[in-house]
């Protein structure tokens, strides 16, 4: 479309000044009226776009945004999330995690990568079109949610109940981002994810340290436990659990000889001597893309402040990720997990779970897929990089199986974007560049 550029140009402020109203909402999962702000901010942005938007309650959670626009001969449905992380550790905030800041060309707020950039990004190339076009090239659609951070309990109820309003062609997926030398990276897939905590417990309350000689520390049974999850070459060592796992395709063994991960420039940009066992190239891209994980993601017990405290804790936890690869699932981890520690005396841990999704993929050589590459490559003039399955989990399956639907994400983070860690950021040249690949996308899936 003629004019997109110079379209964007005289609109820059006006889209990041929406952009930051979005993001300067703290919808995190403990702020329910922050959820609904978001939810009626992302509403409005898609009314102000022309598309027809909707606010469906959910009954037990947040609720949905739902909108449509457009005509054509197909019909895509675009899936994006409205929560947040929780903006902690706060101290390592250059600046409020709630009050968007631009400094050297990138915008810095939590959410402005994952996932209320991208959402206003497909939201401002639906509205371009409109201004630019009077219309939209297909018929689009918006399933926009506010739990995807924690599980997306709601989801796939929701897209069953609904399922003849959401049905569609395809799926534009949430988020991406760009490797270190600036390429853009697409998915077809992504894994899954099951989230637990494991609690040991001890004494009523905690107690002097004094008395270590004569009481359990559940603190040293919860490390000793963790001890058999994983060995120090990073092999997960749950019984069992790693035959499970289904060996990636033909078709995908192709792709993946084909991606190109920048090792070097990874290391650069998150301040790391080395990588788990030194991999390089194909290796590398292997173990990145396909490897199921078991990830310590925190550890509380005892007394963590300044100083020191002779404690002897009463309770310890530990919040771990697994990412699932085809043919594990959620549950099957939860009954491996407990045999697991069953059979080496830590009965007594409470496996205690907060969220999880199925792997999901979609064939490489789809024409949704062919469309996005051809968009990208265009809008961004560098080849894309495309994953046959992605190393980061969401409920693709909760949407697109119900409903048959091929998938594709591409977005507008970076390297360095730091989602889910303090000084989120995008570039801000790189938003207005994922504008446009979303409607070019638009245009070529229309004709493909």
């Amino acid at each position: 479309m003629a004019g997109v550029q110079a379209y964007l140009d005289a609109h820059r402020e006006e889209f990041l000044s929406e952009l930051a109203g979005l993001c300067r909402i703290p919808s995190t999962e403990h702020d329910r009226a922050a959820l609904g702000a978001a939810a009626a901010e992302s509403a409005r942005l898609l009314s102000r776009a022309g598309a027809s938007a909707r606010i469906i309650e959910v009954d037990g959670g947040p609720p949905v945004v739902y909108a449509e626009a457009g005509e054509g001969p197909r019909t895509l449905l675009i899936y994006n999330h409205y929560d947040v992380q929780p903006p902690e550790p706060l101290e390592q905030w250059e600046s409020p995690p709630f009050e968007p800041a631009v400094r050297g060309g990138r915008f810095y707020c939590r959410g402005a990568s994952d996932n209320k950039g991208n959402l206003a990004a497909r939201i401002h190339a639906v509205r371009a079109c409109m201004d630019l076009a009077g219309g939209l090239p297909l018929k689009v659609k918006f399933l926009v949610e506010g739990e995807e951070e924690t599980g997306s309990a709601h989801l796939g109820g929701f897209v069953r109940r609904h399922a003849d309003m959401l049905r569609a062609d395809g799926c534009l997926w949430e988020l991406s981002w760009k490797d270190p030398s600036g390429r853009p990276i697409l998915s077809c897939g992504v894994k899954g994810l099951c989230y637990v905590e494991l609690v040991a417990r001890g004494a009523r309350h905690d107690l002097h340290s004094s008395y270590a000689s004569i009481v359990p520390n559940p603190a040293w049974r919860l490390v000793w436990a963790l001890g058999t999850l994983l060995d120090p070459d990073y092999k997960i060592t749950i019984d069992g659990w790693m035959e499970v796992a289904r060996p990636p395709g033909e078709a995908v063994e192709r792709i993946l000889r084909e991606v190109p991960f920048d090792a070097d420039g990874f290391m650069r940009t998150h301040g790391l001597d080395s990588l788990v066992k030194g991999a390089r190239g194909t290796a590398l891209a292997w173990a990145y893309l396909t490897s199921p994980t078991c990830t310590i993601c925190g550890l509380r017990a005892g007394y963590t402040g300044d100083g020191s405290k002779t404690v002897l804790p009463a309770e310890a936890v530990a919040k771990l990720d697994f990412r699932l690869a085809p043919g594990m699932t959620p549950g099957k981890l939860l009954r491996f997990l407990r045999a697991h520690l069953d059979r080496r005396g830590f009965g007594d841990l409470e496996i205690r779970q907060h969220g999880g999704f199925m792997p999901a993929a979609t064939d490489s050589e789809d024409r949704i897929v062919r469309a996005a590459v051809e968009a990208c490559r265009k809008a961004c003039g560098r080849e894309p990089i495309l994953y046959p399955i992605a190393a980061w989990s969401g409920p693709v399956h909760d949407v697109c199986a119900p409903l048959a639907l091929p998938m594709v994400s591409f977005g507008v983070g970076n390297a360095d974007s730091g989602d889910h860690a303090p000084n989120e950021n995008i570039l801000v040249d790189d938003y207005f560049e994922g504008i446009r690949c979303v409607e070019a996308f638009m245009r070529r899936y229309a004709a493909a």
